[in-house]
């Protein structure tokens, strides 16, 4: 686990990871900004400040690698968060999943930690890109003793759709979902540069091909109804004796004693 944040982080400083990371950093900057709550946690990469655009009193980075980052408050084993179930308000997951070795329990302890009606926000490598059919490409050509990789070779890109039917069994639901990253599979800034343009046609010709998926979801509890924020008043003005028009009340009438045999 340890080299693949790091192979990631180091991808970070080269010109396309540089162009990524800006485009995540403007999402998460959007996304986390009218979330509401009092605690929020950020699982791996700090190469990107996911929450600092949120304004809970509560936020903390934790990390899987066993060099700590700088900015980290914690170390822990994404798959067994140190935390109670239903205590945080919100969870952003940079790229976690696909570069942890279990996904599947990493996703099952984020709804644990969640409370209801909490959100996650994820982001991952899009396999159906231009990007990841470069990097399907460069191992097939390393299989065959030559090429190299275009994206860092740790980790296992999920897919969009894959996703979705992950969150969708834990009962989660997905509030909004989008692409991005459009310009070919190129290092040069430069060419990067060039190819700016693709920016906005590929979001508006072939948006699901973007090279990076960004998604936010909801946790849901089936038969949970949330109560406004006036419930205690309504429940007392429902426990308040009311009177009952047209009703008297009439003490029972009492009936002197008489007496029996009274002398003439």
């Amino acid at each position: 686990m340890s080299g693949q944040i790091i192979g990631l982080q180091d991808w970070f400083e080269t010109a396309p990871g540089q162009y990524l990371l800006a485009w995540e950093q403007a999402q998460f900057d959007q996304a986390v900004a009218d979330i509401f709550g009092y605690h929020a946690i950020q699982l791996g990469l700090s190469s990107v400040e996911a929450l600092r655009a949120n304004r809970m009193p509560h936020r903390w980075l934790a990390s899987a690698d066993a060099v700590k980052p700088r900015r980290a408050a914690l170390l822990t084993d994404f798959a067994a968060l140190p935390f109670t179930a239903n205590s945080l308000d919100l969870m952003v997951l940079p790229h976690t999943l696909e570069l942890s070795p279990d996904p599947h329990a990493t996703l099952r302890e984020v709804e644990r930690v969640l409370v209801p009606e909490g959100r996650v926000i994820i982001c991952g490598l899009n396999p159906a890109s231009l990007w990841g059919m470069r990097q399907r490409r460069a191992h097939l050509y390393r299989r065959m003793g030559f090429g190299e990789l275009f994206l860092p070779e740790a980790g296992d890109f999920i897919g969009y759709w894959r996703m979705r039917d992950w969150l969708r069994l834990l009962s989660f639901e997905v509030e909004s979902g989008r692409f991005g990253v459009y310009r070919p599979a190129v290092r040069s800034e430069t060419w990067l540069e060039r190819y700016r343009w693709l920016d906005t046609a590929g979001e508006r010709w072939w948006p699901i091909f973007g090279a990076v998926y960004f998604l936010v979801a909801v946790k849901r509890v089936r038969g949970m109804r949330l109560l406004s924020a006036d419930w205690r008043r309504a429940s007392q003005r429902a426990s308040a004796p009311v009177p009952i028009a047209g009703r008297v009340h009439r003490e029972p009438h009492s009936h002197p004693p008489t007496s029996e045999g009274h002398g003439s």
